[in-house]
């Protein structure tokens, strides 16, 4: 059958539950390839919450529901503070940016406590924002960023990727409603090592399943790329 929408494809999945060092539990969920160990493990920050981004934003729920089978990841997914998704609410309230720098340490405290290989970043829209600005001081392999407005990461933020050998991935929209491509390289041109993929016709919210099927191929070249090309037909069983 065709992978498309919604579906997911086998995995262990863990509902899980993170604690940040000022005394908040966020809840999250955890998505292990069912037969084999990750080779790498997406750690995943999610859009604006005060403009309805949670843990189940679409591309970050897609990506936990298909890249564990197809391209041996683990995913984790989480709300930051003051977030609500079917999966629950996270204590406290969001802050803009500034206290979700716990949040994001909690989630690498995480991965570190379960030993799960490689972490990346991989931030959309606000996420990029939250992974720009604390990303690098924590030990990640790298940061994937999907249409990121640039609006609470500053300049001197950006740029002080400039000495780190982290890779960093931006992936742009054509259309997007914030940062468009040709902007973007000048914003992040103080990152001489940053690769910036515009991604032709795409808009911020990458809705529709060829914009989906392009941002998990770019995550994946970038983490997994033995796992390229991703199958667009599954085989075996489905979950729900």
């Amino acid at each position: 059958m065709e992978i498309r929408g919604p579906m997911l494809l086998p995995a262990h999945r863990e509902d899980v539950a993170l604690t940040t060092v000022d005394g908040l539990t966020l809840v999250g969920e955890l998505a292990l390839p069912e037969r084999t160990a990750p080779v790498a493990t997406l750690v995943t920050l999610h859009p604006l919450p005060t403009a309805g981004g949670f843990m189940d934003s679409h591309i970050l729920r897609k990506a936990a529901g298909r890249l564990p089978a197809l391209a041996d990841l683990a995913v984790l997914r989480f709300n930051t503070r003051g977030t609500t998704s079917p999966r629950g609410t996270s204590e406290g309230a969001f802050d803009g940016g500034a206290s979700e720098v716990f949040d994001v340490a909690a989630a690498i405290d995480f991965v570190r406590e379960r030993g799960l290989p490689r972490p990346w970043l991989v931030g959309w829209s606000f996420g990029t924002e939250l992974a720009l600005k604390y990303g690098r001081d924590h030990d990640i392999e790298g940061v994937i960023l999907l249409s990121p407005p640039l609006h609470r990461a500053t300049a001197e933020e950006v740029a002080a990727w400039a000495g780190d050998s982290r890779r960093m991935v931006v992936l742009v929209p054509e259309f997007d409603d914030y940062l468009r491509p040709d902007e973007a390289r000048e914003r992040f041109s103080s990152v001489p090592h940053a690769q910036l993929i515009a991604v032709e016709g795409g808009k911020h919210l990458w809705v529709g399943e060829n914009q989906t099927r392009r941002v998990l191929t770019e995550i994946v070249a970038a983490v997994n790329p033995d796992a390229l090309p991703l199958p667009v037909e599954w085989e075996g069983p489905v979950e729900g």
